[in-house]
């Protein structure tokens, strides 16, 4: 019975500690986009968002998240998602521009 427990006891720290190593790496990215209207303005942040990560060779994971402020005359939008290893990094000119 204790080899049981003892077995059990190992088989739980394997897969608390394989949780913790796929949680890091993981990370939040985020990105700005700002425009004149609201809708572009999300477009923008998306986008952005979008090739930011194929960028960096990450694989988007769970929804986007996108805030946007009307302080001055430009609506800046942030968008942000979390992204994790296991991509190719794409070819890109800045967070606009991806091949």
């Amino acid at each position: 019975m204790q080899v049981f427990k003892s077995g059990f006891v190992a088989a739980m720290m394997m897969c608390a500690l394989s949780a913790t190593a796929q949680a890091a790496e993981c990370t939040k990215v985020a990105a700005i986009g700002d425009n004149f209207t609201h809708d572009l303005a999300v477009l923008f942040s998306h986008n952005a968002l979008k090739n930011t990560i194929a960028g960096k060779g990450l694989i988007p994971k769970g929804p986007v998240k996108t805030t946007c402020n009307s302080g001055s005359a430009m609506i800046e939008c942030y968008s942000s998602q979390m992204a994790c290893k296991g991509g190719t990094p794409a070819a890109c000119l800045g967070p606009w521009l991806c091949f």
